[in-house]
């Protein structure tokens, strides 16, 4: 079977100094992650570093599945969306706290992903990843016309109420230390799934899936499982999002949002534990300073795809791993 994966897809067990299934290199680079996401609210703008975790743990969660499954998932804004409307309406309508209607979010993108999962891991390739997407467009047109969801307008005014009804999230700095704490939790989550002997299953099916089979894996059950974590991780995600904005709209949901984060995911590496978090700086922040030139940042962001295609298959953390690899 498939050995497990480290900073760029090596086995971990191989590297010296592991430490909680992080290498020496993976051990700094989370350190280093950290110190930034402790220091950055005081430089950078909050709401923008909560944009750009929400979107990180997105892309953790959408890695998972095809980083480690090797399943290509078109389909990805259904849970993101769907877990945003969710959490949204759980805190403005049902009055929850925020963690309670991100939880829900989280829920109603697994039990979106049991239902789409449990129907595409029949299908391999192209054919797995046309389902997700039809799936994906019939979750788009539902959010269109149900009455919960606003229509065109969303869910708005959205309120962030209080964190374990103490803490009042009102303050956009006190908002980032939770969005922070809840991607922290998200990404050291899917670390251990990697890096556990379930992960160890996922990567050996990526690789060779007859093999796994032969050796007497249910693959389609462990394809599913990693399908509805994935997809509830999302569904996290797009409900973290939804509170922090104070709004959920049809945006979320559609296809491009699939799309967007199947380039963070490239940008930064596919299959590497950093490397969507890359990818989501990287877009996110191209987004942000790039927004006055309009229509043409979803130009720049194709030219981008069509360059990591051609020139940088291992994206930015694939392509480190590999020149420390070579050199070191």
């Amino acid at each position: 079977m498939a050995a497990p994966g480290g900073f760029s897809g090596t086995d971990f067990k191989q590297e010296e100094g592991v430490f909680l299934g992080f290498s020496k290199a993976q051990l700094l680079a989370f350190l280093a992650m950290v110190a930034f996401i402790a220091i950055s609210p005081f430089f950078l703008y909050p709401v923008f570093l909560m944009k750009l975790l929400c979107f990180a743990l997105f892309a953790c969660a959408f890695n998972l599945l095809i980083g480690y499954v090797g399943l290509l998932s078109f389909g990805h804004a259904a849970y993101f969306g769907m877990g945003g409307y969710l959490a949204g309406h759980a805190a403005k309508v049902w009055g929850l706290s925020p963690e309670l209607s991100i939880l829900i979010g989280g829920a109603v993108g697994a039990m979106l992903g049991l239902v789409i999962g449990w129907i595409a891991i029949r299908r391999q390739g192209i054919y797995f990843a046309m389902i997700t997407l039809a799936f994906a467009q019939m979750v788009y047109f539902f959010c269109v016309q149900a009455p919960f969801t606003g229509g065109e307008d969303g869910i708005q005014s959205i309120p962030r109420g209080k964190f374990l009804g103490i803490v009042d999230l009102s303050p956009d700095l006190s908002m980032y230390w939770m969005t922070a704490g809840i991607f922290l939790i998200g990404f050291l989550l899917i670390h251990r799934i990697v890096h556990s002997p379930f992960g160890m299953v996922l990567k050996s099916i990526r690789e060779n899936e007859p093999r796994a089979t032969s050796l007497g894996y249910r693959t389609d059950d462990y394809k599913l499982m990693a399908f509805i974590l994935s997809a509830g991780l999302a569904g996290v995600a797009g409900g973290l999002k939804s509170i922090v904005f104070g709004i959920a709209t049809l945006t979320d949901v559609f296809w491009t949002m699939s799309g967007e984060v199947v380039l963070m995911s490239l940008v930064g590496g596919l299959g590497t534990i950093f490397g969507p978090v890359v990818g989501a700086a990287v877009i996110i922040t191209m987004q942000n300073y790039l927004a006055e030139f309009g229509a043409w940042v979803t130009v720049i962001q194709g030219v981008i795809f069509v360059l990591c295609v051609l020139a940088f298959r291992r994206g930015v953390v694939g392509e480190i791993g590999n020149w420390l690899r070579v050199r070191l």
